[in-house]
């Protein structure tokens, strides 16, 4: 393979700027200009490589190590890196996040500024980066899966999105994050589906301060991986190993594996090895407290800048002092364009701040010296000086009216800026569809039943769903909701994984980045806390992170509540809602109600989370005769028993107990009034549940989970959030499981989690409390779960 000495001294020109960023990054941070930092020095000529092989829709899955890689590809500018290092919020400085990651978590916009989804053959496309080390990896089987898909069904493609599956993703890891499962579950699924993923692995022989003996076994990811090769008869990862100071193998060895990935979709792991790390992890410490002065020699020995300015020389493509006098040059460059990042962040700040101590002067010269006088200031220094001097100093009305108008329009103009994009806007929104009501025929059939006829028509009537899952292909799933899909669609739409709850996710999320509307399945509720982290830190935050630049619409299905036993019978409802913010959630009571919702969610750009109640694939329901039209609106409680003394607030498997104790009551004259929530993101949007209260004044919360969960979450929703506490007449109360796992079997169900007897007695002793003359003692020992 030939090298020109044009494209030797392109890469050594890129490496070195980039090199300088990382020392001038630095200086920048500890001089107190940026808040932290992070670089990828040491790795620049492995990422020059990476960066030659990788083609135009091609996709990079990373962590905040790959800066040289987004030079390389002019996906990134020396600017706009020092731009997000001093977090400057504003895409067109930082189109990665607007502000909102630290440096070198980088991304590019896909969606354009209405939330359209944009072409991603026009260059190099790169999935928002995430600091949780391994937490790129789950993802990236993902984006490489979609390549797949799109060539094996050609009724999917779509000249966005891919040419026929040709599309390499490269993800990057550092050698100690390959300890994480993660990573090995993902370079399983990778060899399992045959997908054209590379995985690098930047491997400096550290994790932070932690050497390679303490990470993995022998020291050595490619040796202990070397199982995964292909073989004569069976297919696996090609395993390379190449040097991170050797130009010239590095590129011969990205461009043979990705050339295999492009055309055979066959999966690689490149180990690039003899990495260093002159500056140690981050500013947040120095190298020296944990190497010493002979690893520090062999860091200076191999840094590969100093390795390939030799080979320039030696080779004699352009003599040293010229090499020398372009250095010179090239370090000017960054300097320039850190000085214009520096200028352009902070020229708004000053205006601002001027304004600011202007609006003082006119009231109080404390405060307005002192914001005069701040060398060192941010949005932050700004309006909390104005916000204190309205709150301690002023007593001028006129001049208090001045300073709360102002202070109204920065928090408006820095909420815009700080919390928006978390869901999609309304066009693209899910919660912009209205209901559609469900025709219910005569024709009862299982729960199962009615959600095999929604997907069976999905499927058929939109070549971007697949759907993927344990069990779900050939059997049909564990509850036969499938049934016969496979068979007639074949496997690429409907087909089972492994048991591999992280990389299942991760399929799914990396194919809907890439214009495919997956569904995925977790077999049961307690098993999303295997892929919960990719749930929480990545898919949840994924459009908030890029201020809007990225978005993936992708199903999670689960099935849970009241089975019995203490696996896969857990409701941690609380635990998941607290960590979603930014998917829909939906709970829904039955099937009918459960495909109103996926058709709602299909028509939007919000992922979604949808808990189906696992005892009800057997109960009988009605098929709706409009599917593909029948949908729910999202965030709209139902009333669904009226009643004039208490409000009993629950969703999914416990509105059968809440129904069953209404019904009970009510042959004592205690009319209960069931609300179902449906959805708990978001929950109650027209404050429904406090219309009821205003009718009943009292409410009681019921859930599966545990005491201070999804009834503690619910409380605050309605009494807080939308304001209901003064209309209540009684203390409010919450209903929750015992804070263990629930046994096994009927009696274990019965003393762990909230039953019909448990209700009743707590709406009576509600009621008790508040009409003690209406409601004499009957009860002999108030149920433990009632709060």
């Amino acid at each position: 393979m030939s090298i020109s000495k044009e494209q030797f001294l392109q890469d050594y020109k890129i490496a070195f700027k980039s090199r300088q960023t990382s020392l001038l990054g630095r200086k920048e941070v500890l001089t107190g200009k940026a808040k932290f930092g992070i670089f990828g020095d040491g790795k620049e000529l492995g990422q020059v490589a990476m960066a030659r092989a990788c083609q135009n829709g091609d996709w990079r899955a990373g962590y905040y190590r790959d800066q040289t890689f987004m030079f390389a590809k002019e996906l990134c500018s020396v600017k706009q890196f020092f731009s997000q290092l001093y977090a400057h919020a504003d895409i067109d400085f930082d189109p990665s996040s607007g502000g909102r990651q630290m440096n070198a978590h980088f991304a590019t916009r896909y969606l354009d500024h209405d939330s359209n989804w944009l072409s991603q053959l026009d260059g190099t496309n790169v999935a928002s980066d995430i600091s949780p080390t391994a937490g790129q990896m789950a993802r990236s089987v993902g984006l490489a899966y979609a390549s797949k898909y799109y060539r094996k069904h050609s009724a999917a493609q779509n000249k966005m999105f891919s040419s026929n599956g040709n599309e390499v993703c490269f993800v990057t890891i550092g050698n100690a994050s390959t300890a994480e499962g993660v990573f090995w579950e993902s370079l399983n699924a990778a060899g399992v589906l045959q997908i054209p993923l590379v995985i690098v692995v930047w491997d400096d022989d550290f994790g932070i301060s932690v050497p390679n003996k303490y990470q993995m076994t022998k020291e050595n990811i490619s040796e202990i991986t070397s199982g995964f090769h292909p073989s004569d008869s069976k297919p696996g990862v090609s395993i390379y190993q190449t040097k991170g100071w050797d130009y010239e193998n590095l590129i011969q060895t990205f461009e043979q594996a990705a050339q295999n990935a492009r055309q055979a979709h066959a999966p690689a792991l490149i180990h690039v090895q003899e990495c260093t790390q002159p500056q140690g992890h981050s500013t947040s410490g120095s190298h020296e407290r944990y190497k010493d002065e002979k690893r520090l020699r062999y860091e200076q020995d191999n840094d590969c800048i100093n390795k390939m300015r030799k080979l320039i020389v030696d080779k004699k493509i352009v003599n040293e002092s010229t090499l020398s006098e372009d250095e010179k040059e090239w370090a000017q460059e960054v300097r320039q364009e850190q000085k214009s990042a520096w200028q352009s962040y902070r020229e708004p700040l000053e205006n601002q701040r001027n304004e600011a101590v202007e609006l003082l002067h006119s009231v109080d010269s404390n405060f307005a010296e002192s914001l005069e006088k701040k060398k060192s200031f941010s949005k932050e220094t700004i309006h909390s000086h104005v916000r204190q001097a309205l709150l301690l100093e002023l007593d001028n009305q006129s001049h208090d009216s001045a300073i709360a108008e102002w202070l109204k329009s920065y928090q408006e103009q820095s909420s815009e800026i700080y919390n928006t994009h978390l869901h999609a806007p309304d066009h693209r929104s899910p919660l912009s569809i209205a209901t559609v009501p469900a025709k219910l025929g005569d024709k009862e059939v299982d729960g199962r039943q009615v959600i095999q006829a929604y997907f069976k028509w999905l499927l058929k009537n939109d070549d971007r769903v697949f759907i993927i899952g344990e069990d779900v292909g050939k059997i049909g799933g564990v509850n036969s909701e499938f049934e016969g899909i496979q068979a007639e669609l074949g496997e690429i739409r409907c087909g089972d994984t492994g048991i591999r709850e992280a990389t299942i996710l991760g399929q799914g999320y990396g194919a809907a980045l890439r214009g495919l509307r997956p569904i995925v399945d977790i077999q049961y509720l307690d098993y999303l806390l295997y892929c919960f982290q990719t749930l929480s830190d990545d898919v949840a935050s994924l459009r908030y992170r890029t201020a809007g630049g990225q978005a993936a619409p992708v199903i999670i299905r689960t099935k849970g509540h009241r089975l019995e036993g203490i696996w896969h019978s857990g409701s941690p409802i609380g635990t998941i809602v607290n960590g979603i913010r930014g998917l829909q959630f939906c709970v829904p009571r039955n099937m009918v109600q459960a495909i109103g919702f996926y058709q709602t969610l299909m028509q939007g750009d919000d992922p979604a989370l949808v808990i189906e109640v696992l005892n009800a694939y057997r109960m009988k329901e009605v098929l709706p005769e409009n599917i593909g039209e029948y949908c729910l609106e999202l965030g709209v409680p139902e009333v669904l028993l009226p009643g004039r003394d208490i409000t009993l607030v629950t969703y999914g498997a416990c509105v059968q107990v809440a129904m069953e104790a209404a019904k009970k009551l009510a042959s004592i004259d205690i009319e209960v009034e069931v609300v179902d929530v449906q959805t708990l993101l978001p929950f109650d949007k027209y404050n429904i549940i406090g219309t009821s209260i205003e009718k009943t004044h009292s409410v009681l919360f019921l859930d599966e989970d545990v005491p201070g969960g999804a009834s503690a979450y619910m409380m605050q929703q309605v009494l807080d959030r939308n304001n209901n506490f003064d209309i209540l007449d009684a203390k409010p109360r919450c209903m929750s499981a015992e804070p263990h796992r629930p046994a096994y079997a009927n009696d274990g169900d019965y003393y762990t989690k909230p039953n019909c007897d448990d209700v009743m007695e707590a709406v009576y002793l509600m009621l008790q409390e508040r009409s003690p003359e209406l409601f004499p003692k009957r009860i002999v020992k108030p149920s433990s779960l009632s709060i």
